[in-house]
């Protein structure tokens, strides 16, 4: 089952599903949220499928017309922004550790031995995968932001005046709630283009930090249920009527370094991602990027994440910000 969040032509919220083929989505019936919806299930004690199934009625949405209007919404937000957090795991697919193996080892000039990526990717091959209950080494991890980062499905990324380069990251997020007990649930997966400034980080590896703190973009549809051990995808950077670099997402457990569920322990082992209402998007980690084909992304290009897994694909354009401004602090 596939949900997507939207905004009708009346201006209210509302929840549907999508299916193969449909240019329609299926109300679900007095829905607003995905999030009230997972909340909802866990109460009551059942799946979210079979809530969702039993909330079914005759209405429908023209999702074509939504999508063409800009209605549609990430497939999960938080009423209070704050509350949503973001944030991301790296060095996880193998592709991702050689793209990033051959930026640090050049900046650094390193002729001999590992770099530290590879020294962290070394070590999830080795640990990442732990038995059923034990707990494995623990990844790469970085902080993005919360909810106001957000850019919703057909909406463009900012390129802001500060930025060196405004890249697409094709990933898969995971999608979470957190119950009033302190348990996370997990609600979905769904397509994300991480977004991130390869140029910064190119320049030395402890500017990753800085280089994650951009928006970001997930949807437009949520995949509830287990996620496919090993799927393929297609990325695309579009210039113009022009298709400037096309490659092949490679995602699924079968194909990380860590399991789902290490990456998921190593997150919400901290007690104030447990807070409960929270909700969390994570992002797994990327298996190719286009700056490792020396693509330099311009504004008025088009990003494009398409995987039958999720439906319909996710596509963001790229748009040039304002002029980095100084901001100055004023003492009280």
């Amino acid at each position: 089952m596939r949900l997507v969040q939207f905004v009708g032509r009346d201006g209210q919220r509302g929840v549907g599903v999508a299916t193969d083929g449909s240019s329609e989505l299926i109300v679900v019936q007095g829905a607003v949220a995905i999030r009230d919806l997972a909340l909802e299930a866990h109460a009551a004690g059942t799946g979210l499928a079979a809530l969702v199934e039993a909330r079914l009625g005759d209405a429908r949405e023209d999702y074509d017309a939504a999508l063409a209007e800009g209605r549609v919404l990430a497939p999960i937000d938080h009423p209070d922004a704050a509350h949503c957090i973001v944030s991301l795991t790296g060095l996880t697919h193998l592709g991702s550790a050689q793209s990033r193996d051959q930026m640090h080892a050049i900046s650094s000039n390193i002729e001999e031995g590992a770099t530290d990526t590879m020294k962290m990717f070394q070590m999830g091959l080795e640990g990442g995968r732990p038995e059923t209950g034990a707990v494995g080494v623990q990844p790469e991890w970085a902080y993005k932001g919360d909810g106001d980062i957000i850019v919703r499905p057909g909406a463009d990324f900012e390129l802001p005046g500060y930025a060196e380069d405004g890249g697409e990251e094709a990933e898969v997020a995971g999608v979470y709630v957190v119950a009033p007990a302190g348990t996370p649930l997990r609600i979905g997966f769904a397509l994300g283009n991480e977004y991130s400034d390869h140029v910064m980080e190119k320049r030395n590896y402890l500017y990753l930090a800085h280089s994650k703190l951009r928006q970001c973009s997930l949807g437009p549809e949520l995949l509830i249920g287990d996620l496919p051990l090993d799927f393929t995808g297609a990325i695309r950077v579009r210039r113009g009527d022009q298709v400037v670099w096309e490659g092949e997402m490679r995602s699924g457990d079968d194909r990380m370094c860590h399991s789902i569920a290490n990456l998921e322990h190593h997150h919400f082992k901290y007690a104030q991602f447990r807070r409960p209402g929270d909700v969390h998007i994570h992002y797994f980690g990327a298996s190719g990027l286009s700056c490792a084909a020396g693509v330099a992304p311009q504004p008025g290009d088009v990003f494009e994440i398409d995987c039958a897994v999720f439906g319909r694909p996710l596509v963001n354009g790229l748009a040039k910000g304002e002029p980095e401004v100084r901001v100055d602090v004023t003492p009280l």
